[in-house]
Parts: C-alpha cells; sequence; structure tokens
C-alpha cells in the first residue's frame, strides 16, 4: 500500500522550521553558551571573488545568502534581537549567537551586517552568483549590487515570508526582492492544509506559525490558519 504523504510533509515542515532563519546553524553545547569555535581566517580563498557576487552557501535544509563587498567582507541578513536593544556598533558587530538568533527570529527583528567570508559561510562551501542563472538579463551591474547592499546596512524587520536573507541579495543583484525557499516552504503548507485526514499536520502548521511567522501566542487557531487558506484561495 501506498504510504500516506502527509506524516512526511509535516515531518519536512518541522525540519523546515530552520529554513527560515537562513542562516548557518551552530551546534548548542552545554556549558559554553551554545556556540563553537568560528573557522580560522583564510579556510576559502576569496581570488576569484568580485565585488558585487552573490555568495551562496548551500546547507542541509536551506541556503544562506551574501554579497561580496570585497576585502574578505560579506553583507548578509540575519536575524538578530540585539540591534533592538542597543546602538553600540561594537557588540552588535559581534559573531551572533543562538539566543540572539532565535530571540530575533520570535521578535521579528534582523540586521544587514558585514562579515568576513569565513564567518558567513561557517565551513559550508559557497556557489558564487550560481542565481543568476534564473534571472538571465536582470542581473545588474556588480557596483550597482554592492552599493545596494552596503546602501541597506543596520538594523531592519526579520519576516519569512517578505524579508529574509534570499529577499536581500535577490534586491541588490536582480532589483527585486524574491525567494524561492519560501515558495517552497508555502507549498509545503498549502499540501498540508489540503489533506484534511491528518488533524496532528495541521496543528504542527499551526505551531510553526507561531513560531516563525511571529503571531502572538494569544492568536486563536481559527485566526491562525486564515493566510494559509488564502494561499491555497490563491
Amino acid at each position: 500500500t501506498m504510504k500516506n504523504p502527509v506524516p512526511q510533509a509535516a515531518s519536512l515542515l518541522l525540519e523546515k522550521l530552520m529554513l527560515l532563519v537562513h542562516v548557518h546553524v551552530r551546534p548548542f553545547l552545554a556549558g559554553s553558551g551554545g556556540e563553537t569555535t568560528p573557522p580560522a581566517p583564510g579556510d576559502y580563498d576569496t581570488s576569484s571573488f568580485k565585488r558585487g557576487d552573490l555568495l551562496e552557501v548551500p546547507r542541509t535544509l536551506f541556503v544562506h545568502f551574501g554579497i561580496y563587498l570585497g576585502e574578505n567582507r560579506v553583507a548578509h541578513l540575519m536575524p538578530d534581537i540585539l540591534p533592538s536593544f542597543t546602538d553600540d556598533l561594537q557588540q552588535i558587530q559581534q559573531v551572533v549567537t543562538n539566543k540572539r538568533l532565535i530571540l530575533g527570529v520570535i521578535a521579528r527583528t534582523a540586521s544587514v551586517r558585514v562579515d568576513t567570508v569565513e564567518d558567513f559561510a561557517y565551513g559550508g562551501s559557497i556557489l558564487v552568483n550560481h542565481m543568476d542563472r534564473l534571472f538571465e538579463d536582470q542581473v545588474l551591474g556588480s557596483e550597482e549590487a554592492a552599493r545596494r547592499a552596503e546602501k541597506l546596512m543596520g538594523a531592519t524587520a526579520y519576516s519569512l515570508l517578505w524579508n529574509n536573507c534570499e529577499h536581500f541579495v535577490t534586491y541588490c543583484r536582480y532589483g527585486a526582492p524574491v525567494s524561492f525557499q519560501t515558495d517552497k516552504f508555502c507549498e509545503t503548507v498549502k499540501m498540508i492544509i489540503r489533506d484534511q485526514r491528518s488533524v496532528l499536520a495541521s496543528m504542527l502548521v499551526g505551531l510553526a506559525s507561531i513560531v516563525c511567522l511571529g503571531l502572538a501566542p494569544s492568536t486563536t487557531l481559527p485566526t491562525i490558519f486564515i493566510p494559509f487558506f488564502l494561499w491555497m484561495a490563491g
């Protein structure tokens, strides 16, 4: 007999919770503040990178994006709660901890920051301008892409649907904010909701919307599902 695809889709949805963060994931380690030692400088050969290049770091469950600014610097958007509490650039520029990251997702706050290539990629392989093939004639000049990234530096809102790291880089390099990862996530949600055989799957969708879309804890389940039914109708 054919297996019910809904539990598999629900499982995929839970895994994709980490996709919503759109950043490199560091393991939670007891007694160390949840952080691991970052890669040493010089782990990546940046000689072939050009200012304005779109850097893409594939992960198991998601892809993280940034714009190369030259001199081993990458601008990228990361969820971060700290800019909501301080303007101290020295504190904000420190490597984002897991706590700052998670609280930023919940509070829907982020920052466009500059990190070294090593901190940006965090041990992952880097693809350069891999998305250009999807936009063809829409690619802006490299200097224009870099300048757009630099103009957006600082605190910003975070949203899975409207403002994540992929939206940031596609706006900078192609002139229009787009997120293919978000589209895939929404299609998974639609598939789960359309199959009314699984109450558990629907509950998971509701929980995911609370955690990832920033809905208030007091929101009722019918309210939670309104945006998803609108997606279905579309």
